[in-house]
């Protein structure tokens, strides 16, 4: 018999009907920092909460992307470990997911795999 892949994040009950798992707490590194990280990897539809705010992720995300704790306006600047990391490229809303999509670095160039492996500017 193989072994049964389990979720951390699912719990089920004696009678295997499925409990909602609290929301995962998200770490601010800094109390200067507009955005926190998760604590570990979440499916979409998980909820993440940070000071009795409670958010519902619309995509599954891995360990350690960020959060936005604040509504941020485009062109402001996005504080993590007490420190600017980028410029929001857009409006970023509270408990939005805060990426390449969304954020660009003030300092060096972004890499990404669509540009063919090149740094680009």
């Amino acid at each position: 018999m193989g072994r049964m892949a389990v979720d951390p994040i699912v719990q089920l009950t004696h009678d295997g009907s499925m409990i909602s798992p609290a929301p995962a707490p998200l770490l601010q590194l800094h109390a200067a920092d507009t955005v926190g990280c998760l604590p570990q990897s979440l499916p979409a539809g998980a909820t993440v909460t940070h000071e009795g705010k409670v958010w519902q992720l619309e995509g599954a995300l891995g360990l350690g992307h960020k959060i936005a704790l604040t509504r941020m306006e485009t062109g402001e600047k996005i504080i993590k470990f007490g420190v600017a990391i980028g410029s929001a490229t857009q409006q970023i809303e509270a408990g939005e997911h805060v990426h390449l999509h969304n954020l660009c670095s003030d300092y060096l160039p972004t890499f990404t795999l669509e540009d063919g492996g090149r740094y680009g500017g």
